[in-house]
């Protein structure tokens, strides 16, 4: 027992890091009052430009995927695998470091699936891409990817990383209620 809540709150505080505000400030600029005011990389590009940008995504999957490995090769059991990649995600979206807010997960997701799933990551990719090339929403997306992920999994008879993939969607619909609020008017 002592072991498993030690991987899901090495997942949590892993995932809580919140690099596009870190990052954000070593550049003198507050990323929660500028463009969306998202902590993650779509913002991040959009303030401070790509290669910021690029760097806050590779550091938000990684997060997620670091602490998911370590799960992956010090247990057998797969909840807490899957527990300790699902509280990175929740780490980043509602951070102790920031009063329990944060980014919208999707990132830091990519990087927990990588590690569980990455073949059926690499469709749920290309699904994100074709949405988001058609719709021009990464929020669509997003949501598109990991609806996809879910249905991958399930086929894959993968019960817990189905669970996992199930969770994240609705947590991204969560994060990404405004979003979806301003699509719908």
């Amino acid at each position: 027992m002592g072991n498993a809540l030690a991987l899901v709150l090495l997942g949590y505080f892993s995932g809580a890091v919140p690099f596009g505000v870190i990052l954000a400030h070593l550049r003198g600029v507050n990323i929660r009052e500028h463009g969306s005011g998202n902590i993650g990389a779509t913002n991040v590009t959009r303030v401070l430009g790509p290669a910021l940008g690029a760097v806050v995504l590779v550091l938000d999957a990684g997060k997620g995927a670091l602490p998911t490995w370590y799960a992956v090769h010090h247990t057998a059991d797969p909840w807490i695998i899957v527990a300790t990649g699902g509280a990175a995600i929740v780490g980043h979206c509602f951070s102790p470091f920031l009063a329990f807010t944060g980014g919208k997960g999707v990132a830091t997701a990519t990087g927990v699936f990588l590690v569980l799933a990455p073949q059926q990551l690499g469709i749920a990719i290309a699904v994100f891409l074709v949405v988001l090339a058609w719709k021009r929403v990464p929020a669509l997306g997003s949501l598109a990817g990991v609806a996809t992920l879910c249905g991958l999994m399930w086929l894959r008879g993968d019960r817990w990383t189905a669970v996992l993939a199930l969770g994240t969607l609705i947590l991204l619909v969560y994060t990404h209620r405004s979003n979806l609020a301003k699509l719908t008017r």
